[in-house]
């Protein structure tokens, strides 16, 4: 009855998949042309020249296609949403209203500006930094493509969501990648081995991403293995026989093609035939690659065998079911995994774990206690996320503030004592060829203009207050609550936040230069102050936040929900206590010990230059006391 016409059911997967296929060539030729390619000399290390440049304009050229590509996707999915001819009487006045106020049509929108971002930045970095920026609004703009089709309508929609998300993250990088690395082999030329060992370590890394996302997207959608037999089934039968084949070719690569990439690229060798290998074998694994994009598309346009009946609205907005009544075992014992937090932090465990074995390797130490505080501070975030305070939060104003401000000092009090930049410092090597590899990257975060600003205490402090009144004084708390996209932008926000306040304080990590200790104390005693003002703000507020959100779980009696806010108030104005005062001692020993290295150092100075310092000092004092005398 609502047919939008044979051009919008013909034309919408086409443009899709070309959206797709842009979308990958983008992402693509911004990682290998900031990341994996060198530069024409030394000497242009922190410009883009030569190749690098023509890499990241041709990024930008798919870019600009991409975005052609998004708009399209826009118009043609507001056609199909609410089956109205591209022509017919009417269709903008219902597209606008679809794109405003519908999640998928200001997913879509929010699509093109992230895209529109990554075409500018590409068409005018002139730095890797630079067209780092554009390649990270072209993965920015991917987040809202997870929460479209059937992930964001499935019942764990959260978890749909999130690894979608992982999925496109990995599919475009890597399918991206290899379509660069095939377009560009010629003009590599020597430097082809190099580049593609350091693709193929990226394209390995992406595989596990794509696999273990695809798991969990089938597992939610097809809901048992008896629907394999379905069309969707059939489908992902089709995929996962696709990603089977790549994971081979990939292993293929590592074993056969790389190390006669470098063989035939030694002095006195010829390397044409097995360039034109490699070229072979890529130009398989990118039609192989293309095909599983398409059958992505067909998945996109095909309804899972699984259709979940949601029988009450707290399921609905929680995308799981409501849990049991809170009691001490169920907090410990209850709750819900997070996909995308539990990968966040078996890759910092995992990521810090490899580091510290990379040091004992070559004969560093590294102090034990603090691989225990990280380690038990990623522990501490994956039960906030995934466990009893994730699931409880999102029930009770007062569960929510304890996850709350657990997110934001005891985690980040552990993550900082862990010194993830040093170590990361110490196991990285800088790249040889002077390209733009993750331990140039960190340097240029480190000692970026940015961080100089926001890493100074006051600023810190005032990011960590204001960010308070402002979620909790505003609608934002309400599109947490409802989004899951605001729900975990407000995660990682204030975990965020409170990493750098800490850091800020009494971070041993290198970053900007940071004001006395004396001030520093101060800063945190005035901090502590503004959150235990806010603490008694909602302790003594008549006004209850979120109403809407708590209606809407079927929790109607205000008084008692206004009485949860004011204990939640409670907990935030006597949460601080204990880490305030494990910061300021913190603060206190550090002081005294760059007293005493002060003191040190300016005994041995003394030793070396027989008091000198101190000669020069009494002659300054005699010479004022001569000239008083003469007066």
């Amino acid at each position: 009855i609502f047919d939008p016409g044979a051009a919008v059911r013909w034309g919408l997967p086409i443009v899709r998949a070309v959206h797709d296929l842009a979308a990958a060539a983008t992402i693509g030729l911004l990682v290998v042309g900031t990341f994996l390619a060198a530069p024409e000399s030394a000497q242009q290390a922190g410009e883009l020249d030569g190749l690098r440049l023509r890499i990241i304009r041709a990024g930008a050229v798919a870019a600009r296609c991409w975005f052609v590509a998004a708009l399209l996707v826009a118009v043609l999915t507001a056609a199909d949403a609410t089956g109205s001819p591209l022509s017919g009487p009417g269709f903008l006045a219902l597209a606008s209203s679809f794109w405003t106020q519908t999640e998928l049509g200001q997913s879509l929108i929010a699509v093109c500006i992230g895209v529109a971002l990554a075409a500018i930045g590409a068409t005018t970095a002139r730095t890797p930094v630079g067209s780092a920026w554009a390649g990270g609004f072209g993965l920015l703009a991917l987040v809202p493509l997870s929460l479209g089709g059937h992930a964001a309508g499935s019942l764990d929609h959260g978890n749909s969501v999130d690894s979608l998300l992982i999925h496109l993250v990995g599919v475009t990088v890597w399918v991206g990648g290899l379509a660069t690395l095939l377009a560009f082999a010629r003009p590599l030329g020597g430097r082809l081995p190099v580049v593609a060992g350091r693709y193929s370590t990226l394209a390995g890394w992406c595989f596990v991403l794509v696999a273990m996302s695809g798991v969990v997207n089938a597992y939610l959608r097809l809901g048992g293995l008896g629907n394999l037999a379905t069309p969707y089934g059939l489908l992902v039968i089709g995929k996962t026989t696709a990603l089977v084949v790549l994971g081979a070719a990939g292993w293929l690569h590592r074993r056969a093609t790389l190390p006669a990439l470098t063989a035939a690229g030694a002095p006195g060798t010829s390397g044409k035939p097995k360039a034109h290998w490699f070229a072979r074998l890529a130009s398989g694994e990118v039609l192989v690659m293309a095909a599983t994009m398409g059958l992505a598309v067909a998945l996109s346009r095909s309804a899972p065998p699984v259709s979940p009946v949601i029988a009450d609205p707290a399921t609905a907005l929680l995308g799981y079911p409501p849990p049991p009544p809170l009691t001490l075992a169920t907090w410990f014992g209850h709750g819900y995994p997070s996909v995308l937090w539990l990968t966040i932090c078996a890759l910092m465990v995992g990521l810090y774990l490899a580091g510290v074995v990379a040091l004992h390797r070559d004969g560093h130490r590294w102090p034990v206690h603090r691989t225990i505080l990280w380690v038990a501070g990623a522990l501490l975030l994956a039960f906030l996320t995934s466990g009893g305070p994730a699931v409880y939060g999102r029930m009770s104003f007062s569960m929510h503030m304890i996850q709350h401000m657990s997110l934001m000092v005891p985690v980040p009090l552990l993550l900082v004592f862990g010194a993830p930049i040093t170590l990361a410092l110490r196991t990285l090597t800088a790249r040889p060829d002077k390209s733009f590899g993750p331990r140039e990257l960190l340097l240029s975060v480190v000692h970026s203009r940015y961080l100089a600003i926001i890493g100074q205490p006051v600023v810190a402090a005032i990011l960590f207050v204001v960010s308070l009144f402002v979620f909790y004084y505003t609608s934002l708390f309400d599109a947490a609550m409802f989004t899951h996209l605001g729900h975990q932008l407000m995660t990682l926000h204030f975990l965020l936040v409170g990493y750098l306040f800490i850091w800020s304080l009494v971070g041993i990590d290198p970053g900007p230069k940071r004001p006395p200790y004396p001030i520093r104390l101060l800063v945190l005693l005035i901090t502590m102050a503004f959150h235990a003002f806010f603490g008694l703000s909602l302790m003594q507020s008549a006004a209850l936040i979120a109403p809407d959100w708590w209606h809407a779980l079927g929790q109607t009696d205000d008084a008692a929900l206004l009485a949860d806010q004011q204990l939640g108030g409670g907990i935030t104005w006597g949460a601080g206590d204990i880490p305030a005062l494990l910061i300021g001692l913190t603060l206190i020993i550090q002081w005294v010990r760059s007293d005493a290295k002060e003191t040190k150092r300016k005994d041995r100075q003394a030793d070396r230059d027989d008091d000198a310092e101190l000669k020069a000092y009494n002659e300054r004092l005699a010479a004022l006391a001569k000239k008083d005398a003469g007066k």
